[in-house]
């Protein structure tokens, strides 16, 4: 098979939101967007139609993730369509397939946390690991992730992390770590932003502290909630989204980020730059689902060993701007890709980074407590 070309690192034109939580998202916005060159069906005809179809895959996915050459490349080899509707956050997907409008989709592209909740719910099929050639390729910390271990329940497609993008023109030293935020707040007073997501942000004031992303111990989760609380005068705002354009135009000078939506603002400007702090952050994962409700599953598994060949799984990585969970596809990359510490951190920084896990309920309320009393006011 012929690989696919090499180009230089660019990074993907943005349509405004966040790839990981849109925790702000209305329910109501459930309509989903859709590929203009191919007919797909919007998700408020979801009722009009079957997926039962055995020449036909319909998948739920995040923008991006597809395009036409790779659909007509599946269809080829397979002889079956593909219709792929689109969702912009993981509480959207979450709430059309408790609201029996799911039944449709063979293949969804849940994140990392999601996929915790679906399984929960009782919403996937487990992987038939026999049908997937190609899992062996993956690289060993994304063959037993904590989120969903010896991916029972799911097939990592792509990653990233969670740092600092900063405007390296407008300060005297740059930051190397969470440390930086509160040993410069009075020089970045009401110029920084924090993400707006509980786990995240108090995960990187535990991380400051020395603790664990995911840590429970009620003392240790104290400390991180009133450290942010000192830090809190100089925080612009907790968002997600808004920090990328307020950057760019000068109006904040740092920002906590995710590294697909820092590697889009690094790109548009050459002064703006993005670190992994040196005590570690957090590490996300997109992933490919069976739902329990999947019609057409050995089309899933098709479209799933398609997505593990490596010369697409490179592809998808250059184009997208994700670092890619298959070792064998991260070979064929350029060495300038692979030096890209955007989307691969060094190892020893790396090392400290950890998947967001799961908590019980009572600590999830604890997180809830701490984030309303920190974003209030």
């Amino acid at each position: 098979m012929t690989a696919y070309p090499q180009p230089r690192p660019r990074r993907p034109r943005r349509s405004g939101f966040s790839r990981r939580r849109f925790l702000g998202t209305s329910l109501a916005a459930l309509a989903g967007t859709t590929f203009a060159s191919c007919a797909r069906s919007r998700v408020h005809n979801l009722s009009t139609r079957s997926g039962g179809d055995a020449n036909k895959l319909y998948i739920y996915s995040w923008t991006g993730y597809t395009d036409d050459e790779l659909l007509s490349r599946f269809t080829e080899a397979t002889g079956i369509e593909v219709v792929v509707d689109i969702y912009d956050a993981n509480e959207t997907m979450l709430a059309i397939l408790q609201a029996g409008g799911g039944d449709t989709y063979s293949i969804i592209y849940p994140s990392d946390y999601m996929v915790q909740q679906m399984i929960d719910l009782g919403l996937l099929t487990a992987i038939d690991h026999s049908r997937i050639p190609r899992l062996g390729e993956l690289f060993p910390n994304y063959q037993n992730p904590v989120y969903d271990p010896n991916n029972t329940y799911s097939i990592p497609i792509s990653w990233g992390t969670t740092g600092i993008a900063y405007n390296s023109s407008v300060l005297a030293t740059e930051p190397d770590d969470w440390n930086y935020l509160w040993d410069n707040q009075a020089a970045l007073n009401r110029r920084i932003t924090l993400l707006d997501d509980v786990r995240e942000t108090l995960g990187a004031a535990l991380k400051r502290l020395g603790y664990s992303y995911n840590s429970t111990e009620p003392a240790e989760l104290e400390e991180a909630y009133q450290s942010l609380v000192t830090l809190k005068p100089a925080i612009a705002s907790f968002n997600s989204t808004a920090w990328r354009e307020q950057l760019l135009a000068g109006d904040l000078t740092l920002a906590m980020a995710y590294s697909v939506d820092a590697g889009e603002v690094v790109e548009s400007n050459e002064h703006i730059k993005y670190i992994v702090p040196r005590s570690g952050s957090s590490l996300w994962t997109d992933t490919l689902v069976i739902p329990s409700t999947a019609p057409n599953p050995d089309a899933a598994y098709a479209w799933i060993n398609l997505m593990l060949e490596p010369e697409v799984a490179a592809a998808m990585m250059q184009r997208l701007f994700f670092a890619t969970p298959s070792r064998a596809a991260y070979d064929l990359l350029s060495d300038e890709f692979r030096g890209d510490t955007t989307l691969f951190p060094p190892p020893d920084i790396l090392a400290k980074c950890e998947g967001i896990a799961p908590v019980s309920s009572e600590f999830e309320e604890l997180f809830d407590r701490y984030w309303t009393q920190l974003t209030s006011g």
